[in-house]
């Protein structure tokens, strides 16, 4: 089972659980507050899901669009947020020109992402980003990879990749961007039990 299709079998119950999140995590809305006021153009929600981070950069006044790996996620995310644009796409391969976007948001995308492919996925982050063009990411810290076959009532078959700090600023420096910013957090009491780490860069 792939993990788009994990992505699809659990979408209903993600999209229900997680819609209002950000309420609960301040940290992430402040993060998200200074994303919207460091950029002037068009912000990508790279990993969507059901759409919650980039309705919350909407309501900003920030133009933003989201782009999930799984097709289910996207009807969701399209139904629940109409004044958005979603479209269903691989973070290693964005089919977008260069320079397109002013912004990048990536909260939780990269779990997904064995370590031999963030190369390629930060390329295309640098790629895609004008000039000055800012990057957030969000990943759990750690040096281990957590399989789940059930989630929610759900059968999947996912691997959550965890990252070491210097394994992020590295790779994403070899990518060609500059590291700002580095921030860690504990879990919030309704989270799971992993600190969670948030990384701005710029290109």
């Amino acid at each position: 089972m792939s993990t788009r299709d994990s992505y699809d079998e659990v979408a209903g119950e993600y999209a229900e659980r997680l819609q209002d999140e950000l309420a609960a995590k301040p940290l992430d809305r402040a993060l998200l507050k200074l994303l919207a006021d460091s950029v002037s153009g068009p912000i990508a929600d790279i990993g969507c899901g059901p759409g919650h981070v980039a309705a919350h950069l909407h309501g900003l006044g920030t133009p933003v669009l989201g782009i999930d790996l799984s097709p289910r996620m996207i009807e969701i995310a399209s139904a629940s947020h109409p004044g958005i644009g979603f479209h269903t796409g691989d973070m290693r391969e964005l089919h977008v020109p260069d320079q397109a976007w002013s912004g990048i948001v990536a909260l939780y995308s990269i779990i997904h992402i064995p370590p031999a492919d963030l190369p390629r996925a930060f390329a295309e982050f640098y790629r895609v980003l004008k000039p000055s063009g800012v990057l957030l990411l969000a990943f759990h810290l750690g040096d281990e990879v957590r399989h789940m076959d059930e989630w929610w009532g759900h059968q999947v078959s996912l691997d959550f990749q965890f990252y070491l700090r210097p394994e992020i600023e590295t790779a994403l420096t070899d990518a060609g961007f500059t590291v700002d910013a580095y921030i860690e957090r504990k879990p919030y009491a309704h989270e799971a039990e992993t600190t969670r780490a948030y990384l701005m860069a710029h290109r």
